[in-house]
């Protein structure tokens, strides 16, 4: 190429480069700009927030949103204010309202709203939180949260884990430490042994398979009344594994299951998973925060046992959904799991600090330990623990209520869930069910209060979850209310 050509190429990319840069400057709005986008959407939080207490925990809009597949992304952008008409109307309002106080089903967390600031300043900043060497700052964050659910579970200084996305992540990161730390391979997976219970979470089968544990034999260890597991029947099972020449290696107990908010004997549990050398797992995914409260620290000993536990943040800590919390009471066998190294990775070898990154699937990390610290900086343990005991409370007082009103009411709550049931005289099983049903479709149409089912054997289930925080006692109220209302209406009879 001839000089002349070459600086003529040059001249077409400088010309190229100006229009490019010209076109793409939107994405890096100046500060009127920003405020002129910021302005409108701040305001549609305070709406929201305003309203909070009037809106529906659940609405059951006819189009669920559907309208909003009636604005396709194009080549053109929209004014701030049409978007945000869009996400309010096809987005915020249809279906369950995760921030309603009304929020009475499955496990809520809330969603408090200095999170909500965290979350703002570390997409603003977009620090990376997955190596030390390029974001020292989130990742000295991420280990500090670490040390400090780690002394609220008691275990020891060599202890670390991992701000993952949730329970189900966390649940597979401790799963797949655990198989490794037990030198478990493929030819082993047949004769390799799990033991949990009926009220396991889900996410414990789901974790397995993708762990490549999926041939391995999985079983149900016995429960009591009260939907606990029995560890003698545990020890049972792992005697009879072995004479079979199996090989017991992981035990996983529930520190609040999601059915009935049953929290395993945990220490007496221990006690078998240290004699029979088994990984120790608890699933504290939904009532690892209350050992805030003395009534958590005395339901919760021999947590400090386990070889792992998982906590979500995004339940018992009131935090957005996002972020769940794994702990492992070795280091070692974590990062023999998910340690790596790439050469383009080179310059940040030998760091003092753990990163997240060796500790975890993830390589990308969002900064989510933000979202966490900054609330427990801004407000300190004090209202988190007012806030837990009180929903220990509610679930009592909702139980009693219901009781007085003819409802059958499960066992006394471990924490804050609470199972019961309308069942009137004289009437079949699954007229029962069937009955019961209704009752959960009209609070559902209701709307003002969100509260769900399970089967316990053949058994359809009302359950109610206390544990959003913007649940009070008028809430429960208003929902034993509406319950009255739904029961007597699907049994032709007037209000009790």
């Amino acid at each position: 190429m001839s000089d002349h050509d070459a600086a003529a190429e040059l001249a077409q990319l400088r010309a190229r480069l100006t229009v490019l840069e010209r076109a793409g400057r939107p994405l890096d709005p100046g500060t009127t700009r920003r405020r002129a986008l910021r302005n409108p959407v701040t305001a549609a939080a305070e709406r929201f927030l305003r309203r909070i207490d009037t809106l529906k925990a659940f609405d059951d809009t006819e189009d669920k949103g559907a309208r909003l597949l009636e604005s396709p992304i194009g080549e053109e952008g929209l004014p701030i204010h049409d978007v945000l008409e869009i996400i309010e109307r096809d987005v915020v309002r249809p279906g369950l309202n995760p921030a309603s106080g009304g929020h009475l089903a499955y496990v809520p967390g809330g969603g408090i709203y200095h999170s909500a600031l965290g979350d703002y300043l570390a997409a603003v900043t977009n620090k990376y939180a997955g190596i030390f060497f390029t974001g020292p700052g989130p990742v000295r964050m991420e280990n500090m949260l670490l040390r400090w659910v780690a002394d609220l579970v008691g275990y020891p200084a060599g202890a670390t884990g991992n701000l993952a996305s949730g329970g189900s992540i966390a649940n597979l990161i401790a799963i797949a430490t655990a198989r490794d730390a037990h030198g478990l391979h493929g030819a082993d997976f047949h004769r390799a042994v799990v033991y949990l219970t009926s009220q396991a979470h889900h996410s414990v089968a789901k974790a397995l398979r993708i762990a490549g544990l999926g041939e391995a034999v999985v079983r149900a260890v016995a429960i009591d009344d009260r939907f606990r597991m029995r560890p003698d029947a545990l020890a049972t099972c792992i005697a009879a594994d072995r004479a079979l020449g199996l090989r017991p290696w992981l035990v996983i107990a529930a520190a609040g299951t999601t059915d009935t908010g049953a929290v395993d004997p945990l220490d007496r549990i221990a006690d078998v998973a240290q004699r029979e050398k088994c990984w120790f797992h608890v699933d504290a995914a939904y009532g690892g925060f209350f050992l805030l409260t003395e009534h958590g620290q005395t339901l919760l000993k021999g947590i400090e046992r386990s070889d792992s536990v998982v906590l979500d943040p995004h339940k018992s800590l009131f935090l957005p959904y996002g972020i769940g919390l794994v702990l492992v009471r070795d280091a070692r066998p974590i990062l023999a799991t998910h340690h790596y190294f790439g050469n383009y990775m080179q310059d940040a070898a030998n760091e003092s600090e753990l990163s997240p990154a060796d500790v975890s699937p993830e390589l990308t990390k969002h900064f989510r330990a933000l979202r966490m610290w900054l609330p427990l900086k801004l407000l300190g343990l004090a209202p988190f623990r007012a806030a837990l005991e009180e929903k220990l409370l509610l679930a009592r007082y909702f139980r009693h209520r219901a009781a007085a009103q003819g409802f059958e009411v499960g066992p006394p709550p471990d924490l804050s869930i609470v199972t019961y049931r309308d069942v009137p005289i004289g009437v079949s099983a699954e007229a029962v069910n069937a009955h019961n049903q209704r009752i959960l479709e009209a609070v559902r149409h209701d709307g003002r209060v969100f509260m769900s089912s399970t089967m316990l054997g053949d058994r359809y289930t009302l359950r109610l979850v206390a544990l959003a925080f913007r649940t009070h006692r008028r809430t429960i109220d208003l929902a034993l209310k509406i319950l009255a209302e739904a029961a007597a209406q699907s049994r032709h009879l007037p209000s009790r």
